[in-house]
């Protein structure tokens, strides 16, 4: 069986040395458990930046694919298309991929039950509006088996199948991923879940970056002009205005 990582960077080069290290960390502790055969490749994404994102993740041992055009669903899909696993590991670059986290998604590759998974995600350092955020996407993605974009798994084949991520959205992709694939995968009697047990560690950056008024903004234009936002990325600045 082999594993491969996807990551999607855009101007990522205060992150992604230590993603990929990571990831390799737990790749190496997980190897060592019974049970656990495997192959990995490490596929980054460089979508575009303007940093040296793409010279780091060389020098760390990746494989880096260039997407030109600056949209995380096309830089998914574009990693996944170089990839040559039979399972695809999407984790952003600015989170940190535990081995207790990748210990589960082994195991529930090892069932045979299921075509894929999601994680809940950790922050350190959040504001209490943003820990409420927090706690309320964690409630949805439990309850929904909805996963948060930071980290997807599904088998490759099933990935294939359903065209990967909507390249017509800019954001909520992974939910719209979410429900294409549960479908999918009740088809062919096989799930798709999200792991709870060790969530994904992953940055705060936005809270850091982008005052309560920004958030709060952007937050009012998804939820009363949805469908237009989300397919309009010249409207989702938190997302898509380089800040990092």
């Amino acid at each position: 069986m082999k594993l491969s990582f996807v990551i999607p960077a855009f101007n990522e080069a205060g992150y992604i040395e230590r993603c990929l290290a990571q990831i390799a960390a737990a790749v190496e502790q997980c190897r060592g458990t019974p049970g656990h055969d495997f192959d990995t490749e490490y596929v980054v994404v460089d979508n575009n930046s303007t940093d040296d994102t793409a010279t780091i993740a060389e020098q760390a041992g990746a494989v880096v694919v260039f997407e030109p055009v600056n949209q995380i669903s096309r830089a998914r899909n574009a990693g996944a298309k170089a990839a040559s696993g039979e399972w695809l590991i999407f984790v952003d670059a600015d989170s940190e991929l535990s081995a207790a986290l990748l210990g589960d998604v082994l195991a529930l590759i090892n069932t045979g039950d299921y075509l894929g998974c999601g994680a809940l995600m950790t922050m350190d350092d959040m504001p209490r509006a943003a820990r409420w955020a927090l706690a309320l996407w964690s409630w949805l993605s439990a309850t929904f088996n909805w996963a948060a974009g930071s980290f997807v798994v599904c088998r490759a084949d099933a990935f294939t199948a359903l065209g990967g991520f909507s390249e017509q959205l800019f954001v909520t992709e992974e939910i719209d991923f979410s429900i294409r694939v549960k479908k999918y995968a009740r088809r062919h009697r096989s799930k798709f879940v999200v792991l709870r047990d060790h969530p994904l560690q992953t940055s705060n950056r936005k809270v850091r970056l982008y005052s309560d008024r920004e958030l709060l903004a952007q937050t009012l234009r998804l939820m009363f002009r949805p469908r237009k936002t989300m397919r309009d990325k010249a409207a989702l600045d938190v997302w898509y205005d380089g800040r990092r």
